[in-house]
């Protein structure tokens, strides 16, 4: 029983983690990365569709990401579908190839896009912790139930302790990281 609470605690844990890095892939940089696009939907025949399911995806430099319709009749819609998100980039056709040029972020921009970083991890952290306080909980009706010893409980909140220090160490370690991302020129 208690394997299985700290299971699931490390496993909630895990994706909670694995949440933040997602949002912080989706929180751009200067540089062109391809995944940037990926939450960009296009009416494909009347069907909201990922940009890279329509589309062959790449990098044509560091600050320029290129997109090649599968079929030549999506290019406008494309086009359309990463003017209109909420990214700031401004799509030029070229042929049947649209570039997206990342433009340079400013100085404030980087200071608000740092303290989004923030937020997010602290979110993250509330996550790990809240998990942690409901695994504790779960330990606590156990003993309530006598189903474990009072030594038990007190390892296994331990465990579950050093569990949420180390997932709590990796939020910092990625919030560290985006950080020196973003206040790169």
């Amino acid at each position: 029983m208690i394997a299985d609470v700290k299971k699931t605690a490390e496993q909630k844990m895990a994706k909670s983690v694995e949440t933040l890095k997602t949002d912080l892939s989706k929180v751009r940089t200067g540089r062109a990365h391809a995944g940037i696009l990926d939450h960009v939907m296009v009416d494909y025949y009347g069907n909201p569709t990922p940009v890279n399911q329509v589309a062959n995806v790449n990098l044509i430099d560091a600050r320029t990401i290129g997109v090649s319709p599968y079929e030549k009749n999506l290019l406008s819609a494309i086009e359309k579908a990463i003017r209109e998100s909420d990214l700031g980039l401004n799509p030029a056709s070229q042929g049947d190839l649209i570039r997206v040029p990342m433009p340079a972020l400013t100085e404030e921009r980087r200071r608000d896009l740092t303290k989004v970083v923030k937020s997010e991890a602290e979110n993250a952290r509330v996550a790990v912790r809240n998990i942690r306080r409901d695994a504790i909980g779960q330990l606590k009706d156990l003993l309530k139930a006598k189903s474990i010893s009072e030594d038990e409980d007190r390892k296994a909140q331990d465990d579950i302790q050093k569990l949420t220090d180390k997932f709590i160490a990796e939020v910092d370690k990625l919030l560290v990281t985006k950080e020196a991302e973003l206040m790169a020129v």
